[in-house]
């Protein structure tokens, strides 16, 4: 199928899978007169775990304009590329391709490209050699550098988004709403309050005085405590939004995501029979949740949970996702990064979508539903401001 778009918790097993980061500068000075001048430089920036890494690689053009381009490189460890976004990557035995994905083959002198990928290694991954853009060399042959960017156990760096970010405005969407419209503190109009299952002592209310454009947002007090539902429900239908249905919110709360399973947004799914499919939050990470079976993306695992981000407190978070119609694909980003651990393409992979991906039936979304929903501890102040659904990507 087509790829579309949508505080880690310390444990005992961290330090075994915690990400280390690192860059790789490729450059070399302008050759002497006569010499061949050097193609590109090439940043390959590394985030590495216990068997696994993601990188990110940014072409810079340092020759004539070209219209579409091919980046080549040697892995001098045993690394195995998996998956990739915006570029089409290939490798056999040690050697790798990278294809621009069209929309980003055209690079002027001087501008770049950026892609990124995903993959495996046993036994080392040290950093690779050999780039070369177009059949022309990136440098001398040298051994690149490695620059530690982050503590060692810092989360990974997450990989650009899969499409060109497109423009913030809401566009043609079926859901566009800053709040504006809520001439009250009880939300009205096309928002409406609902406790799906259940209603405990959550609240939810338009707030005046913290807002991310404007001057409203929603605000739900989420309680602890199994059954405990306090969500606002757009009354749009968005049973026909798609083939790849895309929403856009800026979220902000207060509490780090707990050890326990909580949801903040809720999608009725006609797919599970009405049961919800839910982005929320397990093991101090963002993960989605499919009600009529559990399933998680990522796995619960160590190496599923890094993958994974947390959702930072105390200021403004774009999370945008891709849900697509058609098939069981899902792409998740924070901000413009997308998170490799929320991203499912129908191939499973190891301790990300294999289980989500035991269920080939695509998800079809009808309804929106933000909120908080706690199955144990967890309590939260959540807000939402600037929410969109549509069939075309929506910017932050």
């Amino acid at each position: 199928m087509r790829t579309r778009v949508l505080r880690l918790l310390r444990r005992p097993w961290t330090a075994a899978v915690a990400a280390v980061a690192l860059v790789v500068s490729v450059l070399v000075a302008m050759p002497a007169s006569g010499a061949a001048a050097a193609a590109c430089r090439v940043d390959y920036g590394v985030d590495a775990w216990a068997g696994g890494y993601t990188a990110r690689v940014r072409i810079t053009n340092l020759g004539p304009a070209v219209s579409d381009w091919r980046l080549t490189w040697t892995y001098t460890g045993d690394q195995q590329v998996t998956s990739a976004w915006n570029a089409t990557v290939t490798q056999t035995g040690a050697s790798v391709v990278a294809v621009d994905a069209g929309w980003n083959g055209a690079v002027s002198t001087g501008g770049t490209a950026e892609f990124g990928l995903q993959g495996t290694w046993r036994s080392a991954d040290p950093a690779p050699d050999d780039f070369a853009l177009n059949g022309t060399s990136c440098g001398d042959g040298g051994t690149p550098t490695a620059t530690p960017t982050t503590s060692p156990t810092a989360p990974p760096t997450t990989p650009p988004p899969t499409t060109p970010p497109p423009a913030a405005e809401c566009g043609d969407a079926v859901i566009c709403s800053g709040f504006e419209d809520q001439a009250g503190p009880e939300p009205s109009g096309d928002w409406r309050f609902t406790a799906p299952d259940c209603q405990g002592t959550g609240t939810a209310a338009v707030d005046s005085a913290v807002s991310h454009a404007g001057g409203r947002s929603l605000r739900v007090d989420g309680r602890a405590g199994y059954c405990n539902h306090a969500f606002v429900a757009h009354t749009a239908d968005l049973s026909s939004v798609g083939p790849v249905m895309y929403v856009r919110m800026w979220v902000r709360h207060t509490t780090a995501l707990p050890t326990s399973h909580v949801t903040f947004v809720s999608m009725p799914d006609s797919a599970q029979g009405g049961r919800a499919l839910r982005v929320g939050g397990q093991n101090g990470a963002l993960q989605w949740n499919r009600e009529s079976d559990d399933a998680t993306l990522p796995a619960q695992s160590p190496a599923g949970v890094a993958l994974s981000r947390p959702l930072p407190t105390d200021g403004w978070q774009c999370l945008r996702v891709a849900i697509d119609t058609s098939a069981a694909g899902l792409d998740t980003w924070l901000g413009d990064e997308q998170v490799p651990g929320l991203h499912a393409d129908g191939v499973p992979t190891q301790d990300v979508d294999q289980q989500w991906l035991t269920r080939g039936t695509a998800p079809r979304p009808t309804a929106l539903r933000l909120g908080w929903e706690s199955y144990a501890t967890g309590d939260d102040t959540v807000w939402f401001d600037d929410v969109a659904v549509g069939s075309a990507p929506i910017g932050c």
